[in-house]
């Protein structure tokens, strides 16, 4: 069981943890259109902007609708990287937990 069990869930930590950083890039990229710092009309900006939206917008779209409103500031980027971080942890005690079994 431990054979199967221990890599199935070191997967599940490295995905939890790129998509983290998934989340990271989509927030300093939402940054830096807003700022003007790029240019959002580029093609290669527009299209990193569109994954990264596909990608993020699945898990923030239902914490925003839970979330009061900031008046233009989103903290559901920040909810998110909670429960990603909260899952890791899980996700830790539960490899250490089948790697004592």
């Amino acid at each position: 069981m431990n054979v199967i069990l221990v890599p199935l869930l070191t997967v599940l930590y490295y995905a939890l943890d790129i998509y983290w950083w998934i989340v990271l890039a989509a927030v300093i990229l939402s940054w830096l259109k807003q700022f003007g710092v790029v240019n959002s009309y580029s093609n290669a900006v527009r299209t990193i902007d569109h994954v990264l939206y596909r990608l993020t917008e699945p898990a923030l779209k239902p914490i925003r609708n839970v979330l009061p409103d900031f008046g233009g500031v989103d903290l559901s980027p920040i909810v998110l990287w909670l429960i990603l971080i909260f899952l890791k942890m899980v996700v830790v005690r539960l490899i250490d937990i089948v790697s004592v079994l």
